[in-house]
């Protein structure tokens, strides 16, 4: 085969990875936002993921004199960063010669998935009627299953890819809608958003109306991904 052949079945080898990289962030996004629809509307209301606006949450009870956002909050920002610190030990920093998919990324995610797995049991075992506290756990074991998927997904090393934290994204995309860039490079920006209201409106649809069931949306799209991102790890 022709040297020059080569290379360009290499490089449409690499776009592929590259393409089903892509998609399994988005469908880690729409867990993201699932997760933060049940946090929100059914264990306390705070947020899984968005550590910004659990900020906020915590400087409001601050400014209101409400423990309880306070400690909610506070447990959901701190549960995150310790899911942050175990999935970074677990994934590891990028590397100059890493390939698309880093196995160690996939092993964050299985972790990830065990911290699921416990909290589905917590939800089974405590229906129909939970507590306060175990609501908080819940919401805690959520938050640090979400911090373990940030730090696998910063392992890529791609500047602006997250599945988790989005503003910059929106940011991004619409300064390139103002700046006329090409569809190509913004339709992956708004795959991600789409995927993250997407799952905010189907997991508060299930948190309101099939309870029980809200659990599914954050450990079967997490066993997808992992499914078929241990086909592409190396």
């Amino acid at each position: 085969m022709p040297t020059v052949v080569r290379f360009r079945a290499a490089a449409r080898g690499d776009q592929n990875l590259l393409g089903r990289r892509h998609a399994l962030v988005v469908v880690l996004t729409f867990l993201t936002g699932s997760a933060d629809a049940v946090g929100f509307l059914a264990l306390g209301g705070a947020f899984s993921s968005v550590m910004t606006g659990n900020m906020v949450l915590l400087g409001l009870s601050a400014g209101r004199g409400d423990a309880d956002l306070a400690l909610t909050s506070g447990c959901a920002i701190a549960s995150f960063i310790t899911g942050v610190l175990a999935g970074a030990h677990v994934a590891g920093s990028a590397q100059p010669d890493d390939p698309v998919w880093p196995r160690r990324v996939t092993r964050a995610l299985v972790l990830e998935l065990l911290v699921f797995v416990v909290f589905l049991v917590v939800w089974v075992v405590t229906l129909p009627s939970r507590s306060e506290h175990v609501d908080l756990g819940l919401l805690m074991l959520s938050a640090a299953a979400l911090g373990v998927q940030s730090s696998a997904i910063q392992r890529f090393g791609v500047p602006g890819l997250s599945s988790t934290y989005l503003t910059g994204t929106l940011t991004s995309l619409i300064a390139g809608v103002a700046a006329r860039s090409p569809w190509r490079s913004l339709r992956p920006k708004m795959h991600v958003l789409m995927a993250l209201m997407s799952g905010a409106a189907a997991g508060a649809l299930v948190a309101v109306h099939l309870s029980a069931w809200s659990p599914v949306l954050l450990i079967v799209p997490l066993v997808v991904v992992i499914a078929v991102s241990s086909r592409m790890a190396k």
